[in-house]
């Protein structure tokens, strides 16, 4: 399975933004947000009514800048499944190449019961 999510970065998506430093160009956090995105389209209309998936781990190297009006593309493919664990390799690529890779791993629950928790 394999899902893809795109971005053309604002103001609001740089690091200066965010907090998450002192630059304005596309923050670490929003690279994050957007391959996890990509993860939920590669799920979408394949997980058991009532369930859904909760991120557990990211690994992620954030390689290049992108300013503010590139577009970048994310694109998540699932390589693993171990029990309820789903591992998608993740990438995200502007028009220079690529910006960022790595590992997603998320946890498949059922939302009642995974909400229950937060009680």
């Amino acid at each position: 399975m394999k899902g893809t999510a795109s971005l053309v970065v604002t103001d609001a998506d740089t690091a200066l933004a965010m907090g998450s430093g002192s630059v304005v160009v596309l923050a670490t956090p929003r690279v994050v947000a957007l391959v996890e995105q990509a993860t939920c389209a590669a799920l979408a209309g394949q997980l058991p009514e009532g369930s859904t998936t909760v991120g557990m781990r990211v690994q992620l190297d954030h390689l290049q800048p992108t300013a503010v009006g590139g577009q970048v593309e994310a694109e998540a493919v699932l390589e693993k499944i171990e029990g309820r664990r789903l591992t998608f390799t993740v990438s995200a690529s502007d028009t220079k190449g690529l910006v960022a890779a790595g590992k997603v791993t998320r946890v498949l629950v059922e939302v009642d019961r995974f909400m229950d928790k937060t009680q």
